[in-house]
């Protein structure tokens, strides 16, 4: 398994490296045989990580040739996490804690704006499953439960891990996005950031709202959220 583990990440290695590539030339670079990549190819192909094009030649028939997809792009290393703290950093080394706090703000109206027809005539549960559904797109690893009084939300994984540890505001404006999005009250009772090995949210279910009082409070908090912002 390890070894099988090990040329699937060869293969993923050299369509990074030299682009795409037929069965037959990732064989001849690995010294294995053309039904043993082939073999890798399919199980890769299945997970979405590669997939497979046809390129035309002068003459003869096409050639089929193997590619990385967005997500087989994904599994090498990023630094997006590391970028994204150090221009936080500059910003509040020069412009001050208001001005990260603007940035966060910005960032949660543009969510709330991309994300809120998604909740469209759904009830509280419905809600919360869309918002799992959202969540688990970003890579939160989210789900979710009915439980006594209310609703658990829970995220496995924080996708903004490191920008969290160091920037508070991440986390204070991603609860008020929930809120604004269930339209319902919402409180965080585990904590990643804090040692806790989820992140998890209670969502009473009598805080429901109607659509008249949600839109009245969140055009409040939006009008809050535009004077943090200027």
């Amino acid at each position: 398994m390890i070894n099988e583990v090990s040329t699937r990440r060869q293969i993923l290695q050299l369509l990074r490296t030299d682009g795409n590539l037929t069965a037959q030339q990732l064989a001849e670079k690995l010294t294995i045989t053309s039904m043993g990549v082939r073999r890798h190819l399919m199980t890769l192909e299945r997970d979405g990580l590669i997939q497979m094009q046809t390129q035309r030649q002068p003459t003869g028939r096409p050639t089929f040739v193997y590619g990385l997809t967005e997500a087989g792009f994904e599994t090498f290393p990023k630094s997006y996490d590391l970028l994204a703290t150090q221009v936080l950093d500059v910003v509040r080394a020069t412009e001050g804690d208001a001005r990260v706090a603007q940035i966060f703000a910005s960032r949660m109206e543009q969510l709330y704006e991309q994300f809120a027809p998604r909740m469209n005539g759904k009830n509280l549960g419905e809600r919360i499953q869309e918002l799992a559904n959202i969540q688990e797109e970003s890579g939160y690893m989210a789900r979710w439960e009915k439980t006594k009084g209310g609703y658990l939300l829970k995220e496995q994984n924080c996708a903004i891990y490191r920008v969290a540890c160091r920037f508070q505001e991440a986390c204070q404006f991603e609860i008020e996005l929930f809120r604004r999005l269930l339209e319902a009250d919402i409180e965080r009772v585990e904590h990643q950031v804090k040692g806790d090995l989820a992140c998890t949210y209670f969502i009473p279910e009598k805080s429901f709202r109607s659509r008249t009082v949600a839109k009245v409070k969140n055009k409040k908090r939006s009008e809050l959220s535009q004077r943090a912002q200027r």
